[in-house]
């Protein structure tokens, strides 16, 4: 355990730090507090797409790049300091798909060092990725794609509960436990902590990560917040929409961060 502040200043600068979309168990608590550190260099990778916690990472000057197959706000439109940042050509912008961020983490999870994928041939992707090669599949002669193994330094995201043992029960959302088994450290925001072990009761064991794979845990109550948490509570659609309407201009931006994240230290 530890407190979310020590959690963000274990975050070096420069760190490749893996974020799951809104709607898998991000931790804007996290980036929230990451935000407060002033963390520098960034490079964020979108597990597979980036949404209201890269954006306010950009914003607050905090990444320079990003791995992603997207970024948006969803119903609430463009993720707009993303959008600036990349006009302004603030941040490096790093191609990827949905299947090819999942394969790649799915490499570095089982060991092997890299993953084919079908799928990508024949788009303007691979012109972008020369780290991505096209080779003859050696059992059917095809011609198929390669990715290199992603194993980022820190995966971070929220989840509901974990034990007094380290175990995380992530739910029904377990691609976060491809993502910590891929990555170098797992940091946790969650809501509470219960005690026993997850692992030996049966309707938990299957929704749960071991601590095996958790590196820290910190408690966040609402730590996913504006986005929604399982079946915990709901998306927050006017907090968002009021974020992005703020975010529109650097100043607006800055005036949110002052209110919401510089000024508090809480989750949302």
């Amino acid at each position: 355990m530890m407190t979310l502040e020590e959690m963000a200043a274990s975050v070096p600068d420069g760190a490749l730090v893996a974020l799951p979309p809104d709607n898998s168990l991000p931790s804007v608590a996290l980036a929230k507090a990451l935000v407060r550190r002033g963390a520098r260099d960034l490079r964020l990778l979108g597990v597979p797409v980036s949404g209201f916690a890269t954006d306010l990472l950009i914003g607050a000057g905090c990444v320079a790049e990003v791995q992603t197959s997207a970024c948006s706000l969803g119903e609430a439109g463009f993720a707009p300091r993303f959008t600036a940042a990349v006009k302004a050509g603030g941040i490096r912008v790093v191609d990827a798909t949905c299947p090819a961020i999942h394969a790649m983490l799915q490499a570095s999870e089982k060991g092997v060092p890299f993953m084919p994928l079908r799928g990508i041939i024949g788009s303007d992707i691979l012109r972008h990725r020369p780290d991505w090669q096209v080779i003859e599949a050696p059992f059917t002669g095809e011609r198929i794609v390669c990715l290199p193994a992603l194993s980022p330094d820190v995966a971070a995201f929220h989840a509901a509960m974990a034990d007094e043992a380290g175990n995380v029960w992530l739910g029904r959302r377990r691609e976060c436990a491809t993502l910590a088994h891929a990555s170098q450290r797992a940091l946790v925001t969650v809501e509470r902590v219960m005690p026993g072990n997850f692992l030996e009761d049966e309707r938990l064991a299957p929704g749960t990560i071991s601590a095996t794979y958790v590196s820290g845990i910190a408690l966040a109550e609402r730590g996913a917040h504006p986005v929604a948490l399982l079946d915990e509570y709901g998306f927050d659609a006017a907090y968002v929409a009021a974020y992005a309407r703020a975010a529109r201009t650097q100043e607006g931006f800055d005036a949110w961060v002052a209110e919401h994240v510089s000024g508090a230290r809480r989750a949302a």
